[in-house]
């Protein structure tokens, strides 16, 4: 189990009526968190059209988590 801070912005935001929580979580990997979190909030963007950074730094979708990381789901950007 880890313990991990979430931010979230624009659409994810919204859906999950919140900017940021803090989740303990049996996930083993970003991926599986976010498919965790797309069940509980019901997000409507798969995992391939976001990005996804740890810790400020970007990372793969299958880096695994540890205790106390700060997780940033990155929807795509609307409007020029």
């Amino acid at each position: 189990m880890a313990l991990v801070n979430l931010q979230y912005y624009a659409q994810l935001r919204e859906q999950a009526g919140t900017g940021s929580e803090q989740v303990l979580t049996g996930a083993a990997s970003l991926r599986d968190l976010y498919e965790e979190l797309r069940a509980r909030h019901g997000f409507s963007l798969d995992a391939a059209s976001l990005k996804v950074a740890v810790n400020t730094q970007f990372c793969a979708w299958d880096r695994l988590l540890r205790d106390g990381d700060t997780v940033v789901f990155i929807p795509p950007v609307a409007g020029g």
